[in-house]
């Protein structure tokens, strides 16, 4: 399965409107960019964004550490389970991702 940044909307249905305000400046970047890739203003911006913001929760998913630290994490999971509310209540919402 493709990642959304790497689907247009040219792709993809239309379901939601989104404004920004810009600097003449930041807008004459992003037409430049976007004709050097061949690609429309508006799919230039969503693709763009779309990749920072997987980026941006790929970094709350993966955590690089050490191999003791990698050890310790894997004797905590060997660990019997114990009742936890906190991770509960976490497990039990929704994320962004869902929608």
């Amino acid at each position: 399965m493709a990642s959304m940044a790497t689907m247009t909307t040219t792709t993809m249905i239309q379901s939601a409107r989104l404004g920004l305000h810009a600097t003449p400046e930041q807008e004459a970047v992003l037409r430049c960019a976007a004709d050097v890739v061949h690609k429309s203003l508006t799919d230039f911006i969503l693709d763009s964004a779309c990749q920072v913001a997987e980026q941006t929760l790929l970094d709350q998913r993966v955590f690089l550490v050490s191999g003791s630290q990698y050890q310790n994490l894997l004797d905590l999971l060997d660990r019997p389970e114990q009742d936890n509310a906190g991770l509960r209540d976490l497990f039990a919402r929704s994320s962004c991702r869902d929608v």
